[in-house]
């Protein structure tokens, strides 16, 4: 029976600028930087409270992968906002929110009570938008 998962991907345009804005901007830890050939290399990263989860920052380039129309259409896909990666927690959204905005993230929606609790959403430096939440956000008492 599978008891986690432990690595998941986002495939991102750059990996160079994915690694400044998870590192640098989100605050995730930089958990390997292996080259794996001319070009790309195996990039992951982690939550800071999180650490046995792993996200492979993988980049869209044409490759056996990725023919060149695959890629392209993937790129455009990615730019324009159409994946949602996740949903990212915090202890305190309106801080967060300030936090990442004055770091250069872009928020797509501030936070905001919805039915199912506080939610903003923000897009990374390829596009990919994520949630972000407080920890008990759907714990109705203690919704912030």
């Amino acid at each position: 029976m599978i008891s986690k998962m432990t690595i998941t991907n986002i495939h991102v345009i750059d990996q160079d600028s994915a690694y400044d804005f998870y590192v640098n901007k989100l605050g995730f830890k930089l958990v390997d930087d292996i080259p794996m050939g001319p070009g790309t290399r195996w990039l992951t990263v982690s939550p800071p409270d999180q650490p046995d989860l792993q996200l492979v920052l993988f980049p869209v380039t044409v490759s056996k992968m990725f023919p060149k129309e695959v890629a392209e259409s993937l790129i455009d896909l990615i730019k324009k906002g159409i994946f949602g990666c996740g949903v990212l927690t915090c202890n305190d959204i309106y801080a967060t929110y300030e936090e990442l905005k004055a770091k250069g993230v872009e928020f797509i929606k501030a936070p905001t009570k919805e039915f199912y609790g506080t939610e903003a959403l923000f897009k990374d430096d390829s596009g990919n938008y994520f949630s972000l939440q407080p920890i008990n956000n759907f714990d109705n008492e203690n919704n912030i």
